[in-house]
C-alpha cells in the first residue's frame, strides 16, 4: 500500500512539475482583455444567416476568403492550396490553379489578375497563362515572410497585405491554425501590415505592433487602410498618406474578427469567425497561467465555438446591422461579400461548401 501511495505521489510531482515548467513556444505578455458584454446592444442576436444555401466545391475545404473577377465569376481559396473559380450563372465549379501552400486571402488588382496573401508562400500573383508567380516572400533584410493572410489593392496598384505573425510561422507550426493560436496565447503583437510596390517590387513595413493582423481592406477613397487585429477584438484605420494617426475604429467585439471586404457602397462586412472565449479573456492578465494551459493537450485547451456571425460597419467603425446564425450550422465564418448578382457570398475556416444567402 505504501508502495502505491508512494508511486502516486511521484506521478502527481511529475505531473505538476510538468505543468509549471516544461518549455513551450509562448513567452505570453499580460494584457488587459476589455469586457465582455456579449450578444447585446448592435450584437443582439437574430436568425438571418440560418438561411445560408451551399455551393458544393467538391474534395475542398476552408474558402477562406472570396473575390469576384471581372469575368463575373467567383474565385476562392481552399485549406489545400487550391484557387477555385464559381460561375453563378450555371453554378459550375472548378480548380484553376494552385499556390503550393496555403492561400488565405484573394484580390483582384486594376489589371485584372488575381492576387493571393499565401500563409507559407507569401504575396502571390496568378498569372494571364494561369502560372504561380512570387511577388514577395521575403523581407529587404532576407528575413521570410512567415503568415501572409489577406490583402487589398490600391487603384494605382499598390499592395497592402497582413503579415499575421512574424514569430509563429504557418507552414513552421504545423498550419495555420496551430500558428495563430500560438500567436493569440503568446499576445506579442507580433503581427504587422506590410505594403508592396508594383514599380519596384519592394515589400516595405507599413504598420506594427498588431496581435495578430488579419483583415485587411481599403477605404473607398483609397485614403485609409482598415485592418482587423483579431487578438484584441478590434478594427484599426491606418492612414495611407504620411503624417496621419492610426485610430482604432472598432473596440472590444464579442467575437475574434477574421476579414474585413468593402462592399459597393462603401460599408465592409466583418466576419466573426468564434465568440469571445471567457476562459482566454480570464488568462490574459495570467501569463503563467497562460503557459500551463499550454502544456495541456490541446483537447483540452479553450476551442472556438460554432457560431455563423458577419457584422456590416462604415468607414469610422460604425455598426450598421449584423447577420448571424446561433444554430452554427454554416460556422467559422471568416467574411462575406456582395455579388453583382446581389446575393451574398459567405466564407468559413473550415466548411466543406461556400455559403450563399439570397436577401430578402
Amino acid at each position: 500500500m505504501k508502495a502505491i501511495r508512494r508511486l502516486l505521489g511521484m506521478v502527481i510531482v511529475a505531473g505538476a512539475a510538468y505543468l509549471c515548467l516544461w518549455p513551450v513556444p509562448i513567452d505570453p505578455v499580460a494584457w488587459d482583455a476589455p469586457e465582455n458584454a456579449g450578444y447585446v446592444g448592435d450584437f443582439a442576436p437574430n436568425d438571418r444567416l440560418s438561411g445560408i444555401k451551399r455551393v458544393d466545391i467538391g474534395n475542398h475545404s476552408g474558402p477562406e476568403d472570396v473575390a469576384f473577377g471581372p469575368d463575373g465569376r467567383l474565385y476562392m481559396p481552399t485549406h489545400d492550396g487550391a484557387i477555385l473559380r464559381y460561375d453563378p450563372t450555371d453554378g459550375s465549379v472548378s480548380e484553376i490553379a494552385r499556390t503550393g501552400g496555403r492561400a488565405l486571402g484573394v484580390e483582384f488588382g486594376p489589371d485584372g489578375l488575381l492576387y493571393i496573401a499565401d500563409a507559407y508562400r507569401g504575396l502571390l500573383r496568378l498569372t494571364a497563362s494561369g502560372d504561380i508567380e512570387v511577388l514577395a516572400d521575403t523581407m529587404p533584410d532576407g528575413k521570410a515572410i512567415k503568415y501572409a493572410d489577406d490583402l487589398d489593392i490600391a487603384a494605382d496598384g499598390t499592395i497592402y497585405f497582413s503579415d499575421a505573425s512574424t514569430m509563429f510561422g504557418a507552414e513552421e507550426w504545423g498550419g495555420t491554425l496551430q500558428a495563430s493560436l500560438l500567436d493569440l496565447m503568446d499576445h506579442g503583437s507580433h503581427g504587422r501590415v506590410l505594403k508592396y510596390d508594383p514599380a519596384t517590387g519592394a515589400v516595405s513595413v507599413f504598420h506594427t505592433g498588431l496581435s495578430f493582423a488579419n483583415g485587411i481592406a481599403l477605404t473607398a477613397d483609397g485614403a485609409h487602410v482598415l485592418v482587423v487585429e483579431t487578438g484584441t477584438y478590434a478594427i484599426w484605420k491606418l492612414p495611407v498618406a504620411g503624417g496621419g494617426k492610426a485610430e482604432k475604429i472598432v473596440e472590444n467585439l464579442p467575437g475574434f474578427p477574421d476579414n474585413i471586404n468593402r462592399n459597393p457602397d462603401g460599408t465592409f462586412w466583418v466576419g466573426l469567425v468564434s465568440p469571445r472565449s471567457d476562459a482566454m479573456d480570464v488568462l490574459a492578465s495570467k501569463p503563467f497561467l497562460r503557459k500551463v494551459v499550454q502544456r495541456l493537450p490541446a483537447e483540452a485547451r479553450p476551442k472556438p465555438k460554432r457560431y455563423g456571425f458577419v457584422i456590416r460597419i462604415d468607414d469610422t467603425g460604425k455598426v450598421l446591422e449584423t447577420m448571424q446564425d446561433p444554430s452554427g450550422a454554416y460556422a467559422l465564418t471568416t467574411g462575406m461579400i456582395e455579388g453583382p448578382d446581389g446575393r451574398l457570398y459567405v466564407s468559413s475556416l473550415t466548411e466543406p461548401d461556400l455559403g450563399v444567402l439570397i436577401p430578402e
